[in-house]
């Protein structure tokens, strides 16, 4: 098929644009066609305050790329939708609400095919001008930290739309209460920026947990914190992005008398930076209040260290619990407390450690592309 896939890719960072380009490979690598349309300016500055580019591509560039797209070029997004009417399949990748209009901007480029077509009267001519495929690949349908206007904006993207992807059945049920298209769930699949150094199963601990990628109050560092707070002689790493700044977290951590045992790494850790992170600890902690999908866990195997989280979104179907990480409830520093006093008991480090395997991508991503593939013939 000629597929198009619109979403970020390098230079923009992070798991959304990793998943578009380690998407275009893939289907690349089954025989299709496939072009990536990506952003030139992809949001303003103070929808995402963060570092939205970087100059060394995490993971292998895709080499079929248009950075065209610009949020406040509308008729750009018309032009794109035009330029891709010729395609069999176009997957807009959805991260936020935010990028709906630009969407809603393809689709009328796109769908003016459909003035031609209801003028065709042989079936010959009819084929020749069918409508391209569309599916809404939706890494999150609602945002965790949601605002009004998410709910309408999903809505008039979802009913436009001639399927939809969701990586949970919660996602699932989230986007078949907003459409009356069909919704598809696929697990997402690994698309690591990094391939990890492996050290000895048998290590002795450092006493030293990690807490890694940005931070948002969604993923509940807060709760990490407070429960770090009750266990002493543990130290933490901090490493990634602070959404809306460090103040919160600068004042938590003086109150809590942990100025000596947190360290802060603020900012955006480079792909060549990961593997010395992981080295030094010994487990990733992923105290999330909710989820949906998260690399984080295949990413701390990858790099052979066990994982502590909570049981939220699709963060246990990755953590064996007891055998290559910990499950614990959400919501509170107690429980999370308990899980890293279970964590350092004699001999559980190097077990927990043991127990984690290498991150094999490929009977993920054949599961994710065939469901991908299904809706978009549904």
């Amino acid at each position: 098929m000629r597929i198009a896939i619109v979403g970020p890719t390098y230079p923009y960072k992070g798991g959304g644009a990793q998943h578009t380009t380690e998407l275009a490979h893939r289907l690349r690598a089954r025989g299709h066609d496939v072009v990536i349309e990506s952003w030139r300016a992809q949001y303003p500055s103070f929808l995402y305050p963060g570092q939205q580019t970087i100059d060394s591509p995490e993971g292998e560039p895709y080499p079929d790329t248009r950075r065209d797209l610009d949020w406040r070029r509308p008729d750009g997004w018309v032009a794109c939708g035009r330029r891709l009417r010729g395609a069999d399949l176009v997957v807009f990748a959805v991260l936020s609400p935010v990028q709906v209009p630009a969407y809603r901007g393809i689709l009328y480029g796109l769908r003016r095919r459909a003035r031609v077509v209801a003028s065709c009267r042989e079936a010959r001519v009819v084929a020749s001008c069918r409508e391209a495929r569309v599916v809404a690949l939706c890494h999150n349908v609602l945002p965790h930290e949601s605002k009004p206007y998410d709910r309408p904006l999903m809505t008039a993207l979802l009913r436009r739309v001639d399927g939809v992807l969701a990586h949970s059945e919660q996602q699932a049920d989230l986007a078949r209460a907003l459409t009356g298209a069909p919704v598809r769930v696929a697990a997402l699949a690994p698309h690591l920026p990094t391939r990890g150094a492996r050290e000895a199963a048998g290590r002795q601990p450092t006493g030293r947990l990690l807490f890694f990628g940005i931070v948002r109050p969604y993923k509940g560092l807060d709760l990490l914190l407070e429960a770090l707070a009750q266990v002493p002689g543990v130290r933490l790493t901090v490493a990634g992005e602070f959404w809306g700044g460090l103040e919160d977290t600068r004042a938590l951590i003086a109150r809590l008398g942990l100025a000596d045992r947190v360290e802060i790494r603020p900012g955006y850790v480079a792909a060549e930076d990961v593997p010395g992170l992981f080295a030094e600890a010994d487990a990733l902690v992923l105290p999330y209040r909710s989820a949906t999908a998260s690399q984080n866990v295949w990413l701390g195997h990858e790099h052979g260290v066990p994982v502590i989280a909570t049981r939220v979104g699709a963060l246990p179907d990755n953590v064996r619990d007891d055998v290559d990480g910990l499950l614990v409830e959400p919501g509170s520093a107690g429980p999370l407390a308990e899980a890293i006093k279970r964590f350092y008991e004699p001999g559980t480090p190097e077990r927990l450690r043991a127990g984690v395997a290498p991150v094999d991508p490929e009977p993920h991503w054949a599961v994710y592309l065939d469901t991908l593939l299904d809706a978009s013939a549904s």
